[in-house]
């Protein structure tokens, strides 16, 4: 195919035949540039059309020849499409009466095939090795700017209609600078990447985006799209995206070929997640940026292996009351590098089952290894230009919460002020790393560090054949069942495991889990004032369902002996414990030069399986350990 190295955006062949399928009745009505097309009444459009006026009457319908799609753009904005059927993949015109000019693309069908559905792709731009491919392009949806097969500068894009996409890159190196996208309408799958702004997918795929604008409103209408190994760079940008409205008879499901909607079974809402990393060893960069969801999330990881997702100096959350930062899942790294993250519910919520997240400060170190290793391709001039910055989170819920097992450090300035516990733990394997010796601080309002529960999850139920999201939790009653087998003295590889070194630490750490997990926690050269115990956890509401899901994850503590639930406490060199009330412990390992004390004016008293006993710095003491403060 032969392609100019510069395209003209909004070319379209004007007065193209319209010729009628075999099923038409009657040919349509054409006079001068406009068309009609009677109800009842099918039409095959051979080539791309432009007219003054289309008008398509109930029953009637307008479409392309087979392994094609068909566009209309009014005025150079997409419009009119809408899916044929909720869960469905087609797209048809929708019947009324378009003035302006219109256009009518015919282009060659982009399918995208994901799990047991395929999607008919159809997008403004499509850009594959050799450059823009016009065949793919709806270009009468590109306005203004300059569009060439290795960069678009300065390009608009507008959708109104269903499950178009604004630019598409598949296994090409492409440059969007300062590009305006703006979709409004529902999409269909952001796995797929159906109905996004942006979609780079590819192994050979590098697509940055500099100074982009992308504002977004409909359900699952996401913004960027990283998938099958395609390496994403986002730039000086702003991205928001605001939730749609869900078809009247969408089911909530977790079968990703048909999710839209957030599952609440995380304590969430939404239908639109800003961004998506996805497939095997796709990277997506976040750089001096602005990434908003509504709700639901802002910088998604979900499902494929080797994948990194990396945000550094930029402003993320949400704009509503519930929603994550990030969320990392499989081996996913995620890494927060001198942010501000300003979320409704988690910074990042943690599904494992070997995730690694970082946050901390955007050292030129740190940055400099970065762009080594992702081959971000910044200048000496932009690397200098990135000024070094702690990261602030600020949480209307919790800090961070696994909902599977992961690895979380929090090192450099990080400060987390959130309203509920700092750590929330669903009964999961963890590996958290708190390191304060640059600053790093913890605020949790209600008082609780860490706190551990069951995983509260009710999960999807099964109607006929589908896991559908109608789970109920119910508040268990009654004390667990002692596990003979389980040594709550002991730290295992499966417990739930926190270091704090170099760091002051006000409030509490629960472990309300009711079967085999314990809570272990090192303390190295660091102080922490609260109380530390087994626990027994009760939600505010013995019932949860759907209608109720921002009551997940709440709980109260009352402090009990360890069942199945042990708690582990290790003070190292220089760490000192005030104990501020009653605490059940396992097991207790006071360093030399550690302490246990109780407040100033009062006295702490311990005693193991029962037996008062004295509490001296350079042992080990294990068994049902009761601290209490007179």
């Amino acid at each position: 195919m032969t392609r100019r190295s510069i395209l003209i955006a909004g070319s379209a062949t004007a007065g193209a035949l319209l010729v009628p399928a075999a099923s038409a009745v009657a040919a349509p009505v054409v006079s001068g540039n406009r068309i009609t097309i009677g109800s009842g009444e099918t039409y095959e459009l051979a080539a791309t059309t432009r007219v003054s006026r289309l008008t398509i009457a109930e029953g009637g319908r307008i479409v392309a020849p087979d392994g094609h799609s068909l566009t209309l753009t009014v005025d150079g904005v997409e419009t009119g499409q809408l899916l044929t059927e909720t869960g469905g993949t087609a797209t048809l015109v929708e019947p009324g009466t378009y003035r302006g000019d219109v256009v009518l693309t015919v282009t060659a069908r982009n399918e995208v095939t994901y799990q047991t559905l395929t999607f008919p792709f159809r997008q403004a731009l499509y850009v594959d090795g050799d450059g823009v491919v016009r065949d793919k392009s709806v270009l009468a949806a590109v306005v203004g700017g300059r569009l060439t097969d290795s960069f678009a500068r300065n390009v608009s894009i507008t959708s109104t209609g269903e499950c178009f996409d604004g630019v598409y890159v598949r296994d090409a190196a492409y440059t969007l600078n300062r590009p305006t996208i703006s979709l409004t309408g529902n999409g269909r799958s952001d796995f797929a990447g159906y109905g996004a702004a942006v979609v780079g997918a590819g192994a050979s795929t590098r697509l940055v985006l500099d100074g982009a604008r992308i504002t977004n409103k409909g359900v699952v209408r996401t913004a960027v799209i990283a998938d099958d190994g395609a390496d994403v760079v986002v730039k000086n940008s702003f991205i928001r995206c605001r939730n749609g409205v869900l078809p009247a008879d969408y089911q909530a499901t977790v079968e990703t070929p048909y999710m839209q909607s957030v599952p609440w079974m995380l304590g969430l809402d939404g239908n639109v997640r800003s961004t998506n990393l996805l497939g095997k060893d796709s990277t997506a960069t976040y750089l001096g940026s602005i990434v908003f969801s509504e709700t639901w999330g802002a910088l998604s990881v979900e499902g494929g292996s080797g994948l990194k997702l990396t945000a550094v100096n930029s402003h993320v959350g949400n704009t509503g009351a519930y929603g994550y930062g990030t969320y990392a899942i499989g081996d996913a790294v995620v890494r927060v590098l001198g942010c501000r993250f300003d979320v409704g519910s988690y910074a990042t919520i943690i599904a494992g089952p070997a995730a690694v997240v970082h946050y901390g400060d955007s050292t030129p170190a740190v940055v400099a290894a970065l762009n080594t290793e992702l081959g971000l391709g910044l200048s000496s001039a932009e690397l200098a230009d990135l000024p070094a910055r702690n990261t602030v989170v600020n949480s209307g819920h919790f800090g961070y919460m696994f909902f599977g097992a992961g690895t979380l450090t929090l090192d450099g300035g990080t400060v987390v002020n959130s309203e509920r516990a700092t750590f929330l733990n669903k009964g999961q394997q963890t590996a958290i790393t708190v390191d304060g010796a640059k600053g790093a601080r913890l605020n949790p309002r209600d008082g609780v560090i860490l706190q551990m529960i069951e995983l509260d999850d009710p999960g999807p139920v099964n109607v006929d054949g589908k896991m559908m999201n109608v789970g109920v939790y119910t508040e268990p009653t009654g004390d667990p069942a002692k596990d003979a087998s389980f040594d709550v003295t002991a730290a295992h590889a499966a417990d739930s495991a926190a270091t704090f070194s170099s760091i002051a630490l006000k409030g509490d750490f629960y472990n309300g889990v009711r079967k085999g997990k314990n809570m272990v926690l090192t303390f190295e050269d660091a102080t922490v004032e609260g109380v530390i115990s087994a626990s027994r956890t009760r939600h505010r509401v013995d019932t949860i369902d759907s209608s109720a899901f921002y009551e997940l994850g709440i709980v109260t503590n009352t402090v009990r002996p360890a069942v199945n639930n042990g708690v582990v406490v290790r003070l190292n060199s220089g760490s000192a414990w005030t104990v501020t009330g009653t605490s059940y412990l396992t097991a207790l390992t006071v360093a030399a030069d550690a302490a246990v004390k109780a407040p100033s004016g009062k006295s702490l008293v311990m005693t193991v399986d029962g037996t008062e006993t004295a509490l001296t710095a350079g042992n080990t003491y294990t068994g049902a350990i009761t601290l209490t403060v007179a």
